[in-house]
């Protein structure tokens, strides 16, 4: 039985948008000091070390295919000690985390579903069994983007046994939270999901007796299986990759309004990463290295408002050691953030041309009002009182600006730049 984890969604930084598949210790330390100094005291919790930390020699996000890989006698990956030398002498990233957690953060990894290609090849041993790995896997069942893995056939003596394992090593490391790839998709060919791995991972960490967040990817997840999704991990992507592109941006207005039924207590639909501020610094994702966000400040205001009122998890990807004071004011403005905390029942409101509202109510009554504008020229959006059953006349807080706007009756009408938006809250008089 699922634990009853992320009461409310998770927040934090993940090494991929900057560093790809080759993040360091000491960058992985450094991001986490900043936090714990400057966003912990807002929320901000988990560092994330991102795809193929086993892998010695990576150096972008561009995957090296078929090479070498860390990896113990049990068919477990480890840390690459030429990366995360604290990781010597078998002591794996118990030692990374260890730090983390004296910074009163907590420490996350991710993972690729399956069983190593090179455990297949030499055939090693799955601990605890008499069950070598070529029997647990499936050769067929691939990534379709790295080459590190085969899947697993749940039916298979022994494939339990390895989830088992893998989670137990991960408990032994303080783990809190694993992001598992390449299982809950079938945006990429013709890849199903694979509802029996997720729940030999489910019944592992249940298994190991460690508490860990469990955060399913890639996405689009298929809204077909909300409910299996909701029962088995704490988030999962309900996106295909995204980027600091408009145009990405845009279509997660649709992807939220779908999945707004699903969000809860304990089960967060994730719109993806944040790439704000110092972006790929080790990167060439889409042919687009070293940057800035493309994003502008209103786009930026936009991205966090619907992230917020939606309560999507909040993690960042950027260098956070560079942020200025935009970027770090963006990501610890307190009463944005409450939103996103204590709001329930946010929805989209309305949508016409180029206008999107979004409604959620406050813990103690208060109704907040996201509105939204799409289009290519400032806009002002009128917003009856009465589409949110409120009565003729309410007091009006900005949130993004922290100011109290006054009175209004009947309707609410607010000035939207292009690609920007407003996040009010509207207290009964």
């Amino acid at each position: 039985m699922k634990k009853k984890l992320a009461l409310t969604p998770p927040m934090g930084w993940n090494s991929w948008d900057c560093y790809g598949a080759s993040v360091t210790e000491a960058e992985v330390r450094g991001n986490a000091e900043y936090m714990a100094e400057h966003m912990k005291a807002y929320g901000w919790e988990y560092i994330v070390v991102d795809i193929q930390w086993y892998e010695p020699d990576a150096n972008s996000s561009a995957y090296r295919p078929f090479v070498p890989l860390e990896m113990d006698a049990y068919s477990r990956l480890i840390p690459a000690t030429k990366r995360f030398p604290s990781a010597t002498n078998g002591q794996g990233f118990k030692p990374l985390a260890d730090y983390i957690h004296s910074l009163g953060l907590k420490f996350g990894i991710h993972i690729l579903r399956g069983v190593p290609r090179q455990a297949v090849h030499t055939n090693s041993q799955i601990l605890g069994t008499n069950v070598k790995a070529r029997e647990i896997a499936l050769t067929d069942s691939i990534c379709q983007w790295n080459t590190d893995m085969y899947g697993i056939d749940p039916t298979k003596p022994g494939a339990a046994a390895y989830y088992n394992s893998l989670f137990e090593l991960y408990a032994s490391w303080g783990v809190d939270f694993v992001k598992v790839d390449d299982i809950s998709s079938a945006y990429i060919g013709n890849v199903p999901y694979f509802a029996g791995e997720i729940e030999l991972i489910r019944n592992a960490i249940e298994y190991c007796g460690h508490e860990m967040v469990l955060s399913l990817s890639p996405g689009p997840a298929p809204i077909e299986q909300a409910e299996h999704l909701k029962k088995h991990a704490q988030m999962w992507r309900m996106t295909a990759d995204y980027w600091d592109c408009w145009g990405d941006l845009f279509e997660e207005f649709e992807k939220c309004h779908q999945w707004s039924p699903h969000v809860g207590e304990g089960h967060w639909p994730d719109a993806d990463m944040l790439p704000l501020g110092h972006l790929a610094i080790r990167s060439c994702e889409h042919g687009i290295g070293d940057r800035w966000t493309r994003f502008s400040q209103a786009e930026q205001l936009t991205m966090l408002t619907l992230w917020c009122i939606f309560r999507s998890p909040l993690m960042v990807g950027c260098e956070l050691r560079d942020n200025d004071d935009w970027t770090l004011n963006l990501l610890t403005n307190e009463e944005v953030l409450h939103v996103l905390k204590h709001s329930h029942s946010g929805r989209q409101l309305y949508r016409d041309g180029h206008s999107i509202a979004w409604h959620a109510l406050s813990e103690t009554g208060d109704h907040y009002l996201a509105i939204f504008n799409t289009g290519t020229t400032p806009v002002k959006i009128e917003t009856p009182l009465n589409k949110i059953d409120l009565p003729e006349s309410v007091q009006v807080r900005d949130l993004w600006s922290r100011t109290d706007l006054g009175e209004t009756k009947k309707s609410i009408i607010l000035d939207v730049p292009i690609h920007g938006a407003r996040l009010v809250k509207l207290t009964k008089k």
